[in-house]
């Protein structure tokens, strides 16, 4: 089992639920944006947000950020050290930096005292496309190997400043180079990880990626926080998430929607019927498994798991609960039948 850490009230490894990431593409220092921004993604299920802190304008917004926000804020530091500091005195949940392109060690000392001093999380973020030159070198290009020999020396370089409240990532756009970085990173330290696939692209192939490298290494037992990076609004990362979590058995929160792909036995028209009980059941918190079946013959057999269902027959459909037919209704009220249903639960 991994440390546990705190970013603000949310526990980050140690058995603690894997948490949900996100990061604003807003200005920073345009506060009322980003705080708009943040709240529309805390309502999707974000629980810790990132942003940018390009300069100092961006630095002096963090707690006027966080007086209008209810969830961690971490500041995203490259290069200039002293935007950490003032993020620090600012009142910064936690730090995400690469030590090694923030200065020489006394500016990593410096980090270091003031965010120990506060209690501040530092997430050490490796990155395949800024990994260090020699370290490239010595693998021949970026390997899982040289990912964690980077991520490891930079923990050991905030040890070194007696500082040892760390979260690791080690992403690249590689995903079975990724995969590979965080198993073997998971057997030679057990900080929290923060898992994601950087650069995964669009929705479309994004998700695909991201379900593969993220979830793949989730199912494995691996990962204490997550965030998914798709070049989208950032909300459609948290749906992104949430389903990825859904899927590896991690959160039970909300409806499992299970569907048949359709074959020659379907004589209802399944897919529309499929993507409007999504969509209708979008908003329901409701912890169940709900089933749209193309087939009534076998569709109760194969959902019998589900907590209610329905399956489509030519021009009518059945509702079922737990395997267990309920009643026959014209295929024009099917889904409306199944909500009224849902609604009873």
């Amino acid at each position: 089992m991994t440390k546990q850490l705190l970013v603000g009230a949310v526990p980050v490894g140690g058995g603690a639920p894997v948490s949900i990431q996100s990061m604003c593409n807003t200005k920073t220092d345009d506060v009322a944006a980003t705080a708009d921004q943040i709240k529309k993604l805390e309502a999707a299920g974000c629980e810790i947000i990132r942003v940018a802190i390009p300069n100092q304008a961006a630095a002096e917004a963090v707690d006027k950020i966080r007086e209008r926000i209810s969830i961690p804020l971490i500041a995203d530091i490259h290069f200039n050290y002293k935007y950490a500091l003032e993020c620090a005195e600012r009142g910064i949940d936690a730090i995400r930096i690469n030590p090694g392109n923030i200065g020489g060690e006394e500016k990593v000392k410096a980090v270091a005292e003031i965010c120990r001093r506060k209690r501040i999380p530092i997430r050490i973020g490796v990155n395949g496309g800024s990994l260090e030159k020699n370290l490239r070198v010595k693998y021949g290009g970026v390997t899982a190997e040289a990912l964690v020999e980077s991520a490891l020396g930079h923990a050991a370089l905030l040890n070194q400043f007696d500082f040892d409240d760390i979260c690791i990532s080690v992403k690249c756009s590689d995903v079975p180079v990724t995969m590979a970085a965080y198993r073997l990173l998971s057997k030679r330290t057990d900080y929290p990880l923060h898992l994601g696939v950087t650069e995964a692209g669009t929705p479309s192939m994004g998700l695909v990626k991201s379900a593969m490298g993220i979830g793949g290494l989730l199912c494995l037992g691996i990962g204490d926080t997550i965030r998914v990076t798709l070049t989208a609004d950032p909300v459609e990362e948290i749906y992104a998430a949430k389903k990825i979590l859904k899927a590896a058995g991690l959160r039970k929160d909300g409806v499992n929607l299970i569907a048949c792909p359709t074959c020659g036995r379907t004589r209802i028209d399944l897919i529309p019927m499929a993507e409007e009980v999504e969509r209708r059941l979008a908003d329901c918190h409701k912890t169940i498994t709900v089933a749209v079946m193309g087939c009534a013959v076998n569709g109760p057999g194969e959902a019998a798991a589900a907590d209610i269902g329905i399956a489509g027959g030519n021009g009518e459909g059945l509702l079922f609960r737990k395997g267990e037919i309920l009643y026959k209704v014209p295929q024009e009220r099917l889904v409306d039948a199944l909500m009224a249903e849902i609604e009873k639960l």
